[in-house]
């Protein structure tokens, strides 16, 4: 098959099933990874595709969101590297006190799984994976945030979490985010999560927003925030020290884990 034939079908495929990863493409083609991505990145100059990390999707779905499975195997040594330097933002240090606040999100839901059970904080979260993970810590006094439950992210959104929100001072929110840019700010999918997200940030004194590198550059559809909001990005080696630079330059701490 030749190249031109070979992207064609990567199109179709793309806009058929709203996405396209590398490994699976160079299986079926028998062809390389590497090959792959430069089909790839050619049909994303033509505008067909826009690049994700470990593939594509199709140009101009801005509204596309995999559900909670796909998004936590994307990068997820990078999203453990990001969840263990979180722990040294929790009030106190990894067994300290204080509040929290846990954004819903597969990085969030990583550095659950890694706080200590001896730790002695007031944890909100309206994510339901969060919530899980933390439930059986015995020093921990969890407040699980209620409302409609998204099926994609098992987050609860809407007035009632929004209310809820409103009357939460917490000393840290560890945010999560679909992708973030310096002209862009911070972006996800659905505008009902938008609207939780700007909740969260007014209800903690410092924000940490947790992003794998991959989502830098991303834009989606409802816009939540500004990276100004943010008080420490912690994401991975991906971004390089010259994008890490631009953004500390505006304002915003960078830990490359």
């Amino acid at each position: 098959m030749y190249a031109p034939e070979r992207q064609q079908e990567i199109l179709r495929l793309a806009r058929e099933g709203g996405r396209v990863d590398v490994l699976s493409l160079a299986e079926q083609f028998q062809v390389t990874a590497e090959t792959v991505r430069r089909d790839l990145k050619a049909l994303d100059r033509a505008g067909l595709v826009r690049r994700v990390h470990g593939g594509a999707i199709p140009a101009g779905r801005l509204d596309f969101e995999p559900d909670l499975a796909e998004r936590d195997a994307v990068a997820a040594d990078e999203k453990q590297r990001i969840a263990r330097a979180a722990l040294a933002e929790l009030p106190g240090g990894a067994s300290g006190t204080g509040s929290v606040i846990l954004d819903a999100g597969t990085t969030a839901a990583r550095l659950a799984a890694q706080i200590p059970l001896e730790a002695e904080l007031t944890v909100v979260t309206h994510g339901l994976p969060v919530a899980a993970r933390l439930a059986d810590h015995p020093g921990l006094t969890l407040h699980l945030v209620g409302g409609r439950i998204r099926h994609r992210t098992r987050a609860a959104v809407d007035d009632w979490a929004l209310r809820a929100y409103r009357e939460i001072n917490a000393d840290v929110l560890f945010l999560a985010t679909n992708g973030f840019s310096l002209d862009g700010g911070l972006t996800t999918p659905d505008l009902a999560e938008a609207a939780v997200k700007r909740a969260l940030i007014r209800a903690a004194r410092r924000v940490v927003l947790l992003a794998d590198s991959a989502k830098f550059g991303q834009q989606q559809f409802a816009r939540f925030g500004e990276l100004s909001d943010v008080d420490l990005l912690i994401t991975d080696t991906g971004l390089s020290p010259d994008d890490a630079l631009a953004i500390e330059s505006a304002g915003t701490e960078v830990v490359r884990a």
